[in-house]
């Protein structure tokens, strides 16, 4: 039976991981994950789909626990498992989907099906729009893109995992957009992503963890969960030279705020 790593000292509710996928197979050989993590900080978890069938098993999740929500979307790493905007929709209807997402751009993992890509982005960002939701947004290698895009339909939402330049998060905020910070922000090789945090208003940073992946130092080898968000949120207090309650208090402020909970 896998262990968790707890290194967050509180058990008040003071964590709000706004992208997760608890759907993950790693996930499913642990006992109780959510009593623990709901007993070790933990206040409110995103977990989003990447397809149709992830999206139903994210929201399936979210219906069982009074803290976890869910997103309904399709990745642009999931395209070949089709792209049903029906499907979708009938799950962002669901009272405990808050989200469209995760959707996107990447061009790291596949750039010879660009157009494909930025088509199905666009008929999400319209739905969502049309919804009235927000958007969670992966990008990755595709910076220019996105951003057109974005300028184009005009979302709120956030732009998970950040990656982008300075420059960029300064674009996504003038949006009206969030900057997800995860745990990039603690790795020694993390070049961009700390003076993107130093820059950025408090008000417009989220944590996520993107669990069970992208694990905070120093237990990168380990499986990531939501109360390893102690440790991003530790990072972004020293950077910006501010309390870690407080960058707590304000991203899980923030996260309700986004997602209407």
């Amino acid at each position: 039976m896998t262990e968790l790593i707890n290194p967050c000292p509180v058990t008040e509710p003071v964590i709000f991981d706004t992208h997760a996928h608890y759907d993950d197979e790693r996930f499913k050989e642990i006992k109780d994950l959510f009593p623990f993590l709901k007993s070790h900080g933990v206040g409110g978890i995103i977990t989003c789909g990447c397809d149709v069938q992830s999206s139903r098993d994210a929201l399936s999740i979210a219906e069982k626990y009074d803290f976890v929500y869910s997103a309904a979307g399709i990745h642009p790493e999931n395209l070949e498992n089709g792209t049903d905007q029906y499907e979708i929709e009938k799950l962002c209807k669901k009272d405990k989907c808050v989200a469209v997402g995760e959707i996107g751009l990447d061009y790291y993992w596949h750039d010879d099906n660009k157009p494909l890509q930025k088509q199905t982005f666009s008929e999400q960002l319209m739905l969502a729009n049309r919804l009235g939701m927000p958007v969670i947004v992966h990008d990755r290698d595709a910076h220019a893109d996105m951003l057109e895009i974005l300028k184009e339909y005009k979302p709120k939402g956030v732009v998970h995992s950040f990656s982008g330049s300075p420059e960029m998060a300064d674009e996504i905020i003038k949006l009206g957009m969030y900057i997800g910070v995860g745990g990039v922000i603690t790795f020694k090789n993390a070049r961009k992503l700390p003076e993107v945090v130093k820059r950025i208003p408090q008000e417009r940073i989220l944590l996520e963890t993107d669990a069970p992946y992208l694990t905070p130092a120093p237990y990168r080898s380990k499986i990531n969960h939501s109360a390893m968000i102690y440790l991003t949120a530790q990072k972004i207090a020293e950077i910006k030279q501010i309390p870690t309650d407080f960058v707590l208090k304000t991203t899980f402020d923030n996260a309700r705020k986004l997602f209407g909970i």
